[in-house]
C-alpha cells in the first residue's frame, strides 16, 4: 500500500484531501487485494485513482454594480464503470482540485453501495453564493453552464447539488442547460417538484444518515428514542438530520455554521427547527440569531486558533457531523468518547480525519463512514433519474420507503463485507471493500478502457 500511496502523492502533489481519501480506502481494502490477485494484475488501483477526465474552465460573470468577476469551474468525471457519472456541484471559496477529486473518489464507492447504476463524479467552483443577490447567482450559474453543458447529459454525467448549490442554483443551471440544448431531460437532480424533481430529495441525505444510525443501534438492541445528539452544520443535511431525529424521539442540542455554534440544552424541537429553516433557507441569516429568539440557548463564536471544536465537547450519546470535511480531528474524537458518545454517523463527506476514525474504532464507537451513512442523498438522486426516465413522479411515502430500504441494504452490505474480510463490526472496512469490489469487477468485465 505504501508503494501505491507514494505513487499517488508524487502524481498528485499538493492535494492533501485527495491523498487522505485514497489512503483511507487503500488501508481498508488490503484483505480484498490479498484474495483477488486479478485486481493487482489489471492495475485496478492505478486506474480507479486516476479520473477519467478533469475539466477546468473560466467562469466570467457580472455583479450588480457592473463589475466583471472571474471564477474557476470544475467537473471531475472519476469513474463510470457501473453507470453515468453522478455527484454534486459545490460552490464555495475553498473549492479546489484536491477537494473535488477527494469528493469524486468517495462518490464512486458511495454510489456503488446504493446498488443503483451510477458512476462517480463531482464538480463546482470557488464562487461564493453567500451574500450575493439572486440575480448575481443566476448570472454566475448561467455562465457556469455555458461550459458545463458540453460535458453532461442524462446518460453521461448527471450533477446534483452540494454545499452552496441548493434548489435556487439547480433551477438556474437547469434553465440554462434547457435553453442551450433545446431539450428537457433529467440532466440535473435536486430539481423543483413542479419540473422533474423528486419528493424526499432535499431530505434524503439527512434522513438517510439517521436511518443508518438507527440500523447501527439495532445491532446492539437499541433505538434513537431518548438519545442526546450533537449535529453540526445548519444547511440541508443538518436540518433534515435534525427533523428525522426529532421524529424518532431523539433530542438534538447543537447546530452550527461557519461563524459559530448554538447549544440548546432543552433540545431543538419542531418549532425551533422551523425557525432555523426559515433563517437559513429564506433569510440566509447566521445561526447566532437563534439565541436572539431562544435566549436559553448559548452561542459560541468559532475560534480558528483552537486545536479542537467545542461543539464536540458536550455530553451526548450520538454525533452527526453534517457540515464539511475534516471537522472532527483526533482531539475532537477523544472529547466525544470522553463525553459518552458511542455512535457517529457521518452526514457530511469525510468529516472525520483518519486519526479521529482510528480513535472511534479503538473505543468501539458505532461509526458510520460518509460513503455509507450519507449515501441517502445520491440514492434519491438515482430515484429521481428513474422517475425522469419514466416521465412519472412517485408519492412521498414510496420514495421514503425506498430510501429507508436502500439505507438498510447499505448497512447490511457493509456489515457483511466487514465480517467476510475479517473485520467484524468495522463499517469503514465493510463499506470500502464492498464498494471497491463492485466497481473493480465492472472494470474487469469491460476490459482495459
Amino acid at each position: 500500500m505504501l508503494d501505491y500511496m507514494e505513487q499517488i502523492i508524487a502524481k498528485n502533489p499538493n492535494e492533501p484531501e485527495f491523498h487522505q481519501a485514497v489512503r483511507e480506502v487503500l488501508e481498508s481494502i488490503q484483505p480484498v487485494l490479498d484474495r483477488h490477485p486479478e485486481y493487482r494484475q489489471a492495475a485496478i488501483i492505478e486506474r480507479i485513482t486516476e479520473p477519467d477526465r478533469v475539466v477546468m474552465f473560466r467562469v466570467p460573470w457580472m455583479d450588480d454594480e457592473g463589475n466583471i468577476r472571474v471564477n474557476r469551474g470544475y467537473r471531475i468525471e472519476m469513474n463510470n464503470a457501473i453507470g453515468p457519472y453522478k455527484g454534486g456541484l459545490r460552490f464555495h471559496p475553498s473549492v479546489n482540485l484536491s477537494i473535488l477529486k477527494f469528493l469524486a473518489f468517495e462518490q464512486v464507492f458511495k454510489n456503488a453501495l446504493t446498488t443503483l447504476p451510477m458512476g462517480g463524479g463531482k464538480g463546482g467552483s470557488d464562487f461564493d453564493p453567500k451574500g450575493k443577490s439572486d440575480n448575481e447567482v443566476m448570472r454566475f450559474c448561467q455562465s457556469f453552464m455555458l461550459e458545463l453543458y458540453r460535458h453532461i447529459g442524462p446518460d453521461t454525467d448527471v450533477p446534483a447539488g452540494d454545499i452552496g448549490v441548493g434548489a435556487r442554483e439547480i433551477g438556474y443551471l437547469f434553465g440554462m442547460y434547457k435553453k442551450i440544448r433545446n431539450e428537457f431531460t433529467g440532466v440535473l437532480t435536486g430539481k423543483g417538484l413542479g419540473w422533474g424533481g423528486s419528493l424526499i430529495r432535499p431530505e434524503a441525505t439527512g434522513y438517510g444518515s439517521v436511518y443508518f444510525a438507527s440500523e447501527m443501534l439495532a445491532t446492539r438492541g437499541e433505538t434513537l428514542e431518548g438519545k442526546v445528539c450533537l449535529v453540526s452544520g445548519a444547511g440541508n443535511v443538518a436540518q433534515y438530520t435534525t427533523e428525522k431525529l426529532i421524529e424518532m424521539g431523539a433530542k438534538v442540542v447543537t447546530l452550527s455554521d461557519s461563524n459559530g455554534y448554538i447549544y440548546d440544552e432543552e433540545g431543538i424541537d419542531r418549532e425551533k427547527l422551523d425557525f432555523v429553516m426559515e433563517l437559513k433557507n429564506v433569510r440566509r441569516g447566521r445561526i447566532r440569531e437563534y439565541v436572539e429568539r431562544y435566549p436559553q440557548a448559548v452561542y459560541t463564536e468559532a475560534d480558528p486558533t483552537l486545536d479542537y471544536n467545542p461543539l464536540w465537547d458536550h455530553k451526548a450519546d450520538c454525533a452527526f457531523p453534517s457540515a464539511t470535511q475534516n471537522e472532527i480531528n483526533g482531539k475532537d474524537a477523544q472529547n466525544l468518547v470522553n463525553n459518552g458518545v458511542y455512535l457517529v454517523s457521518e452526514g457530511a463527506n469525510m468529516p472525520s480525519t483518519i486519526e479521529a476514525i482510528n480513535i472511534f474504532l479503538q473505543n468501539n464507537v458505532l461509526f458510520g463512514p460518509g460513503k455509507a451513512a450519507n449515501a441517502g442523498g445520491v440514492a434519491v438522486s438515482g430515484l429521481e433519474m428513474s422517475q425522469n426516465s419514466m416521465r412519472m413522479s412517485w408519492p412521498r411515502e414510496e420514495v421514503d420507503h425506498r430510501l429507508h430500504q436502500i439505507m438498510k441494504n447499505i448497512h447490511r452490505t457493509a456489515l457483511e463485507a466487514a465480517e467476510r474480510y475479517g473485520h467484524p463490526g468495522n463499517y469503514v472496512v465493510g463499506a470500502n471493500c464492498a464498494g471497491f469490489v463492485k466497481v473493480a469487477d465492472a472494470m474487469l468485465d469491460q476490459g482495459l478502457v
